[in-house]
């Protein structure tokens, strides 16, 4: 596939293996992973840094190598159910904390066309991906300006 902004083509990247159920080695309960899930969630860990520390950590001393196949659901499925899901798309809160750094860089550094670039395809890719979002996630008047980023940062 393309990249967004450059006239490269993509690099390829790996894909997961294909497992029905988790290995063996893994035979920790279900409800237990939850409650571990929740309970980052409530540390303040995004969703992608729960599955790595599950990953890593594990619960009970035993690591989870996906939480799909030990609980059939995705990770932010068990924060919604537990009203524990963040506020905003972890995607697209790291696309904001990026426009919000750049666009500070670019007012200090007027002569950095570079990142004054990267600061024009970040906001693209965020109005691009807050259509997508629009109506479920975001609210249906919701248009990107820096300051509307920065104040939902803040929060």
């Amino acid at each position: 596939m393309a990249r967004m902004h450059t006239r490269r083509r993509g690099s390829s990247g790996s894909d997961k293996p294909a497992a029905d159920e988790p290995p063996e080695w893994s035979d920790v309960d279900s409800d237990a992973v939850e409650e571990r899930v929740v309970e980052l969630a409530e540390e303040g860990y995004d969703p992608s840094q729960i599955g790595m520390k599950l990953r890593d950590e594990g619960v009970q001393g035993t690591p989870i190598p996906d939480v799909k196949l030990v609980t059939d659901k995705k990770i932010t499925t068990i924060l919604e159910e537990n009203d524990a899901k963040p506020d905003l798309p972890e995607d697209f809160r790291n696309l904001l904390e990026q426009a919000v750094r750049l666009r500070e860089h670019v007012e200090e550094n007027g002569q950095d066309h570079q990142n004054r670039r990267a600061l024009q395809n970040t906001e693209s890719k965020i109005r691009r991906l807050a259509d997508y979002y629009r109506g479920d996630e975001l609210d249906e008047d919701f248009t990107y300006s820096y300051d509307v980023a920065a104040e939902l940062l803040e929060d």
